[in-house]
């Protein structure tokens, strides 16, 4: 029994030992495939980073009009502040007036 079992580990090894032997080398790619090949990847290459680039310079512009937007804004806020600011100051001065003036005919009908 022992023999067997040497046998069929000793098999074992061997069947691993020939499954790992390199295959045959393949076949030399000629060098116009190659260099076609070249060619393709670093195109592919040069028109990812057009893409990233022209992405940026979107993203750059987008953040350049959103600032500009943001300014715009305030200083829309700012002018409708001050005009509203302006504009209850001047119904405050007519208030005043006429608290006045209806102070001052009150004041001689004594």
């Amino acid at each position: 029994m022992k023999k067997v079992i040497a046998t069929l580990i000793a098999g074992l090894f061997a069947t691993a030992a020939f499954a790992q032997t390199p295959a045959a080398p393949a076949a030399p790619v000629p060098a116009k495939v190659e260099a076609a090949h070249t060619k393709a990847v670093v195109k592919a290459d040069a028109k990812e980073a057009q893409t990233v680039v022209k992405a940026d310079a979107k993203e750059a512009k987008a953040v350049v009009a959103a600032k500009t937007d943001v300014a715009s804004a305030k200083a829309e806020a700012a002018t409708t502040k001050a005009k509203a600011h302006h504009k209850a100051k001047k119904t405050k001065a007519k208030a005043d007036e006429k608290l006045a003036s209806a102070t001052a005919e009150a004041a001689p009908a004594k």
